[in-house]
């Protein structure tokens, strides 16, 4: 366990404890070379876009994958808003294309994506990539969306912590982390915040940017 300064993906920079979630990067790992759409979903703030990056981007260069294999475009950063056209984003990957080797395509926040669905099923017709999504609104998880991957897709579902990830990425008593957890659950981004009062306005904010948010 270490700890680094990252981007929240609401411009605040902090001390975050980087939990590996195991349980979570194996599933990843098992569903290497398969041909489906690999969408990780989950609610707000679970971790969804730290488990596709860093942490599985990190194991797929620890084996050996080469940097330029791995495409990886954060589709709600404002300098990827281009590629909320499909056909844009469709070339841009086809061009980073280049040999025969397997390339990782990672997109995070799919569901700014016009007509996405398209998009990931001509994807998945080239046979030297494997696809990664991640999303969490209701866009991205309708039962529309879902009947039409029915057969193309592998969901895998994150979760906050559980107790067990929680005290593990902690140096608290185990009683300490249970009193904690229970009170103000497992959000990974809570292990950023030292004082009560931060981390029940980081609880509030989150909740109200998930239930009012309007896309």
């Amino acid at each position: 366990m270490t700890k680094k300064a990252i981007n929240d993906k609401d411009g605040q920079w902090s001390s975050f404890v980087i939990i590996k979630r195991d349980n979570y990067l194996n599933k990843l790992i098992s569903s290497k070379h398969i041909n489906l759409i690999k969408a990780v979903t989950g609610i707000r703030r679970s971790g969804k876009s730290f488990l596709l990056d860093p942490i599985f981007t990190n194991y797929l260069k620890e084996t050996g994958v080469k940097k330029d294999h791995i495409i990886k475009i954060d589709l709600d950063d404002v300098s990827n808003y281009k590629f909320h056209d499909p056909q844009v984003l469709g070339s841009y990957i086809r061009k980073q294309i280049i040999d025969d080797n397997m390339y990782y395509i990672i997109l995070d926040e799919i569901q700014f994506v016009s007509k996405f669905e398209s998009l990931l099923k001509g994807l998945l017709k080239i046979s030297n990539v494997d696809v990664y999504v991640a999303g969490s609104n209701s866009k991205f998880l309708s039962a529309d969306i879902i009947t039409e991957f029915r057969g193309r897709s592998q969901q895998i579902r994150i979760h906050p912590l559980s107790f067990k990830e929680f005290y593990e990425s902690n140096n608290y008593s185990k009683q300490e982390a249970y009193n904690i957890y229970i009170r103000f659950g497992g959000m990974p981004l809570l292990n950023s915040f030292n004082a009560e009062e931060e981390k029940a306005k980081y609880l509030k904010d989150l909740f109200e940017l998930t239930y009012f948010r309007v896309y």
